[in-house]
């Protein structure tokens, strides 16, 4: 298949699942013939966009001589991850409909690389240091994202849970207090992850450059965006943090870790064309 006809093809079928699940699983509860379970072809319905996805984002990434690895594909990358693991963890949890969320982000983000493509490949590719920070990096920025979601889904429910109807998605999730058991355990290790991220940067910047880690504004961010998740996680520890505290300080240091990442990349290559 071509790429480019892979692009639109994975766009479509994205944009159709939003479309279905919008149609049925966000109408109120009262609107529904039944709480009939989803049908077995949802629960795989993601599957053959992500797969195109995924492919079109070996062939961005990989093309020529090392990586190019460009503003677009960072956030393609990211939001295929994030689609991934959400459609994985539907299979051990409550979430059907939740692709309602994520496919329509994925419609966008999987053209992403056509319109932001990599300017030059990325430089020190071969080392392995590099290849595990960059590994490590993708993976601690799409839990992080999930649990950003994770959080903003828990205001939602929250905020509707006294009201006469609510959409049947909604109304199918597990308790809050599950949902924020496992909004901290997605939080542990994507914590955990973007302390490695910010250890193997170091150690890259060693091994490559023989010098200690240069203080950029990618890496006070990022130092920023751990201190505030690890003030939560220690909060949850010791005071029992939860509720709207927890999603305040996940979105705060999401946005945060935004910033150390994406906002300096974007600056460089879309707006000084660096």
């Amino acid at each position: 298949m071509p790429v480019i006809l892979a692009y639109a093809v994975a766009c479509l079928l994205y944009g159709l699942i939003s479309w279905h699940f919008w149609r049925t699983q966000w109408s109120p509860v009262s609107q529904r013939k039944g709480d009939a379970p989803a049908a077995e072809w949802e629960r795989y319905a993601l599957l053959a966009p992500l797969c195109l996805h995924g492919y079109t984002l070996y062939q961005s990434v990989f093309s020529g001589e090392g990586l190019n690895f460009g503003v677009g594909s960072a956030v393609s990358s990211i939001v295929w991850l994030t689609a991934s693991i959400y459609w994985l963890s539907g299979f051990f949890h409550r979430f059907e409909g939740l692709q309602t969320l994520v496919a329509p982000v994925a419609a966008v983000a999987v053209l992403l690389p056509l319109a932001f493509p990599s300017l030059r490949p990325l430089a020190n590719t071969e080392f392995p240091a590099f290849k595990a920070h960059i590994s490590i990096a993708m993976l601690a920025y799409s839990l992080l994202t999930i649990a950003a979601f994770h959080a903003l889904l828990m205001a939602v429910v929250e905020r509707r849970l006294h009201r006469p109807s609510m959409p049947a998605v909604l109304a199918g999730l597990p308790p809050l207090l599950t949902m924020e058991k496992l909004l901290f355990r997605v939080i542990w290790v994507g914590f955990v992850l973007l302390t490695l991220t910010l250890l193997s940067g170091i150690v890259f910047s060693e091994e490559v450059f023989g010098q200690p880690l240069k203080f950029t504004h990618k890496t006070l961010f990022g130092i920023i965006s751990w201190a505030v998740f690890a003030a939560l996680l220690a909060g949850r520890q010791l005071y029992g943090w939860r509720g709207r505290i927890a999603v305040r300080w996940t979105l705060t240091g999401f946005v945060i870790l935004l910033l150390a990442y994406l906002g300096s990349k974007f600056v460089l290559e879309v707006i000084l064309k660096r």
